[in-house]
């Protein structure tokens, strides 16, 4: 069995069947221990505070057990693994990405230890209280939070990654679109650009190959066509999520948008609708399953319709998990601060600035994206 199978199996094998319990037979128990010990991908896996995102599935985003497990189950014959498609893999020291089967979950590893550590131990009694006490928050949802016990060689050695969560999928519906003829759905990882970049900035991008660069934040070349009640929605939502993230030193979170044309058949554009109301296609489009809602839609994870009809936008916020006062992090700062003093003066990157100097700039451009249209306008071909 290949790496990431054997990592997609520990996953699902912990949703699905639970926690192995040790078993009473002294003979059993050293087997199990041994086998642990040796283990070089397949990981032992626990939930890190099960109740926690158990509360947050059931009691605040109104997702049953049942069905929750159901989206890792094979069917007959199939094998565990089976139950998880691979969606990139960054090699031995880096992450890996899965989508389950029905694309309604995403399971991706947190390898560096400053960053499981603070989701860990920081940030996630305030991350679970928050997105409760906003349900229109647009933090991405995190449905569970998986780690191994460190016994593993595979851990020790960092052959497979030791930290895992799980949270919902913004693309689930963009297979069933395309089989009904629509364009693909386009997408954009957003961060301020204006920061520092080193595989960008030093010599002009030279030294990098445009496969490093293509990984770098994305540019909407375009706007949001939303009304006014709409776009302050938007922003209240975000000035939210970020004074919560930034009053616990995150920096470097990215909005993932979203845009999809219902309307239009694959290959040509129709004319718009020029009513505000989401035309029929959005409808078939729209998750209604929790835990997209609550709240009903239309909401930034289930669809939110530009005015004219032309476009439906969902948007999340992803990546939270670097904080400025960890070990890696600041000697980070102290590197870069040291390059602009001594050879070249590029300012703060992304993940060395202050978090509210971050919070400002990622606003800033979240206000950027956004044209507030009248609810009568019509949108332009």
């Amino acid at each position: 069995m290949g790496r990431v199978e054997a990592i997609a199996r520990s996953i699902v094998q912990l949703i699905v069947k639970g926690a192995k319990k040790r078993s009473r037979s002294p003979i059993a128990w050293i087997i199990a221990l041994i086998s642990t010990i040796f283990s070089f991908y397949q990981l032992p896996l626990h939930r890190h505070r099960p109740k926690v995102f158990q509360d947050l599935r059931e009691r605040h985003w109104g997702l049953d057990e049942d069905d929750y497990v159901a989206s890792f189950r094979t069917e007959d014959g199939q094998k565990a693994e089976d139950a998880l498609q691979p969606m990139g893999d960054m090699g031995f020291s880096g992450s890996t990405f899965y989508s389950t089967v029905d694309k309604k979950f995403l399971i991706k590893s947190v390898p560096r230890h400053h960053e499981h550590t603070f989701f860990r131990d920081e940030l996630l009694d305030a991350y679970a209280a928050h997105v409760a006490a906003h349900p229109k928050s647009l933090l991405v949802r995190i449905c569970d939070f998986l780690a191994s016990s460190g016994l593993a060689i595979g851990h020790q050695l960092g052959m497979a990654p030791s930290h895992h969560i799980i949270m919902t999928n913004i693309l689930y519906g963009s297979d069933e679109a395309k089989r009904m003829g629509m364009p693909e759905w386009e997408q954009w990882d957003l961060k301020p650009t204006s920061y520092f970049y080193p595989e960008r900035d030093i010599a002009e991008g030279r030294l990098t190959s445009e496969a490093t660069k293509s990984q770098l934040a994305d540019e909407f070349h375009d706007k949001l066509l939303l009304t006014q009640e709409q776009a302050e929605d938007f922003w209240r939502s975000l000035d939210e999520d970020t004074r919560m993230l930034a009053h616990y030193n995150a920096v470097d979170y990215s909005l993932f948008l979203v845009r999809i044309q219902p309307n239009a058949p694959a290959q040509q554009v129709t004319d718009p609708s020029s009513s505000s109301s989401p035309p029929p296609a959005v409808e078939a489009i729209t998750p209604r399953d929790p835990p997209a809602v609550p709240p009903a839609p239309p909401s930034w994870r289930t669809g939110v319709p530009s005015v004219g009809g032309k476009y439906v936008y969902r948007a999340a916020v992803l990546d939270f998990f670097w904080a400025k006062h960890k070990m890696q992090p600041r000697i980070m700062t102290f590197l870069v601060n040291a390059y602009n003093k001594l050879i070249a003066h590029h300012g703060p990157m992304s993940i060395t600035t202050t978090p509210d100097e971050y919070r400002e700039r990622f606003l800033k451009l979240c206000h950027e994206i956004v044209e507030i249209r009248d609810e009568q306008e019509s949108e332009e071909v």
